[in-house]
């Protein structure tokens, strides 16, 4: 079925004049790629796509009531739960980065992640902000804390906030704690203060983003050939290009899930 839903999409053609919603992540509208890459799409095709950019959780649920076409979000066991429930027809592996752990400097760096949490949990001297709010951020945080407490975190020391990235990030500025970003909205984000990934790199942080067309068998009303299209541009070498490319200040913030450039974005992506 899948490989059938696939030939229509590379068989769908622009529609002039046309739009689409997307519901998105925080990190992906944060970031600016999508100020940067839908300009792209809309000059190729004619389609406007409005954004709607909440976190994984958020979108999902926005997706199952029908209030979307498409979705792309960072938490592949909710991605394949909704693929599972009838809620997408097809998903597209589209990029990744990774998810990095910012705060102040650490006065010894332990031998992995899992140990500083478990400091941290023993300790509580040094806060850390949770942005609490079902995002595929949060949804990592929460793994995270799986793999290194048997109890969730709990404590003044560990603080939710029920909020985006951006809001986490100015209160671990101003705090002086600890939290945890995905990259690209790192790399965005302005107002670092003392805050530095402290750690980075562990194959357990790795954040991939996939890019689901919600099924028009479940929601008729849903604009399914103007999201098909969109679908096939994304992935396309012309987009997988552009997303390589994206940088700010000179540093690359997603790596495309098909490089055109293999030798290059073997020196800039970490292997899939």
């Amino acid at each position: 079925m899948k490989s059938l839903l696939t030939c229509l999409l590379l068989l769908a053609t622009p529609l002039s004049a046309d739009s689409i919603t997307l519901a998105s992540t925080t990190s992906t509208q944060n970031s600016g790629l999508y100020d940067y890459l839908i300009p792209l799409f809309t000059k190729d095709t004619g389609i406007e796509v409005k954004v709607i950019a909440v976190g994984t959780g958020q979108a999902l649920r926005i997706a199952r009531n029908g209030d979307a076409d498409v979705l792309m979000v960072h938490h592949r066991p909710s991605e394949d739960a909704f693929m599972a429930q009838g809620y997408g027809s097809v998903r597209f592996d589209v990029m990744y980065n990774d998810f990095v752990l910012v705060g102040p400097q650490m006065p010894q760096k332990p031998k992995s992640l899992t140990r500083f949490l478990q400091i941290m949990a023993q300790d509580q001297t040094h806060l850390f902000i949770s942005r609490g709010d079902d995002s595929g951020t949060h949804k990592k945080e929460r793994e995270l804390w799986a793999q290194a407490l048997d109890t969730p975190p709990s404590g003044t020391w560990y603080r939710e906030i029920g909020a985006g990235m951006g809001a986490a990030l100015n209160m671990a500025a101003s705090e002086n704690a600890y939290t945890l970003s995905d990259r690209g909205t790192w790399l965005s984000f302005g107002n670092k203060g003392d805050l530095a990934i402290r750690w980075a790199g562990d194959p357990d942080l790795r954040n991939p983003y996939g890019l689901i067309l919600v099924n028009p068998d479940r929601f008729p009303h849903i604009n399914a050939q103007a999201a098909a299209e969109f679908a096939k541009w994304i992935t396309a070498p012309r987009a997988q290009a552009a997303i390589e490319a994206f940088r700010i200040e000179g540093m690359q913030l997603f790596c495309p899930h098909t490089p055109v450039n293999a030798t290059q974005s073997a020196k800039t992506c970490p292997a899939q």
